[in-house]
């Protein structure tokens, strides 16, 4: 869940991301697995799952580092936040995540999937 107020809007990255709706400091705390608000779903309920919500998933979920046999799925926008080599956040701390420098209001908040993804680096080579 994100812990910032955010706003989605066009990304020059890909399709939407998610942006900052006021600045943040480097150090702030960006976003915190909350159950209540992050969906952790079963992966045989994804492999089950009709072909258009697996598709969904595909895009907007990742497999759990903590809780293996599931995948999170964030209820707000934080499954816009999209993929950069440089981001402006740290992630590498599963259950939380900080700035790691200061994000103007406006600026596309970024994050390496990789630090929560163990597999994306060898599935984004396949892909690209």
């Amino acid at each position: 869940m994100l812990l910032i107020r955010t706003y989605i809007a066009a990304s020059t990255i890909e399709g939407v991301g998610v942006f900052a709706a006021e600045p943040i400091r480097k150090g702030a705390s960006i976003w915190q697995l909350d159950p209540d608000f992050d969906r952790l779903i079963p992966t045989e309920k994804y492999k089950a799952a009709p072909p258009h919500l697996r598709e969904l998933l595909d895009r907007y979920a990742y497999p759990s580092p903590d809780r293996p046999g599931f995948m999170v799925y964030e209820v707000d926008n934080g499954r816009f936040m999209n993929h950069a080599e440089r981001p402006n956040t740290d992630f590498s701390q599963y259950g939380g995540a900080t700035a790691i420098r200061d994000i103007a209001a406006g600026e596309e908040i970024t994050c390496d999937y990789g630090e929560f993804f163990e597999d994306f680096e060898r599935l984004h080579l396949a892909t690209a």
